[in-house]
């Protein structure tokens, strides 16, 4: 019996699965801060070290929170994941998707791709639906407290992960395998089966690899903030991804039909390269 096709969806997750930035969801009210303030002195740190801005907002995170006595242990991490919000129709999305896929004879398997933290994600109602989070982390001592950061997903590292899934390593830590040549057919998950989400400009160099190797990127975006409109429409405008769409995740929405509408194609696909291999 032929093996099903795996089809990846791989998505980043401020702003695209939730409608803000995750710190934003408990911690940066916990620490007494606004968003705005804390993400204005992480940007200060950054500029004033000419630092990245992941490793600053890492630190910024850790230093407030010794501050305010707040003890910063997985535990903890996972509580202010649980109250992150996400777009309407998230929730749900993972089961429609999946069952799709199977009435299509296709395998799903979701990825998350973020320059989050991987322990609040983790914490989200959404955490067990995902084959891999790939995002920043901590490393933690003895007694399970964050003391520096152990990863941290730039625009650019986020590129890895990709090539990670394709060729279906889980290991943040490996950096052999994944630049070992390999047939494209002996690949886990080929560029066509992937299908990349994404919010804005950070996304660029995972939507563009995806779709420069004959995948599908999504540009989504909040309709009520304009500059997310027009960042989609810009993307679209310069080729970076395939499709824009309004981040809603019903089975009413035209995400759920532009990610069906792949899937068929993914699927007619494979099945065509198959009867071309027929004698």
């Amino acid at each position: 019996m032929r093996k099903k096709p795996i089809v990846a969806l791989i998505y980043d997750f401020d702003g695209t699965l939730s409608p803000g930035n995750m710190q934003e969801f408990g911690f940066i009210q916990a620490i007494g801060k606004s968003p705005k303030e804390f993400w204005q002195e992480s940007d200060n740190i950054a500029v004033g070290q000419d630092a990245s801005n992941i490793l600053s907002y890492m630190k910024l995170m850790f230093d407030e929170a010794r501050k305010a006595g707040i003890k910063l242990r997985r535990e903890d991490f996972k509580r202010f994941g649980a109250s992150v919000e996400l777009f309407e129709g998230v929730t749900e999305w993972f089961g429609l998707i999946n069952s799709y896929g199977n009435q299509k004879g296709v395998r799903i398997e979701h990825y998350i791709n973020s320059s989050g933290l991987a322990e609040m994600i983790e914490g989200t109602a959404i955490a067990k639906e995902f084959k891999r989070i790939f995002a920043c982390t901590f490393i933690y001592n003895d007694n399970g407290e964050a003391e520096w950061p152990g990863v941290a997903v730039d625009y650019t590292a986020k590129t890895q992960f990709i090539f990670k899934i394709n060729k279906g390593i889980l290991s943040i830590r490996d950096n052999k395998k994944v630049n070992e040549s390999k047939d494209e057919d002996k690949k886990r998950v080929p560029f066509p089966h992937m299908i990349y989400f994404g919010d804005g400009e950070t996304d660029v160099p995972c939507m563009k690899i995806v779709k420069m190797f004959g995948g599908n990127s999504i540009a989504v975006y909040n309709p009520e903030i304009k500059k997310k409109v027009n960042v989609a429409k810009k993307l679209l405008r310069q080729k970076r991804v395939n499709f824009i769409t309004p981040a809603t995740y019903t089975k009413e929405s035209r995400t759920y039909q532009v990610v069906c509408a792949i899937i068929d194609k993914i699927k007619a696909d494979y099945d065509l390269a198959n009867l071309s291999r027929q004698k």
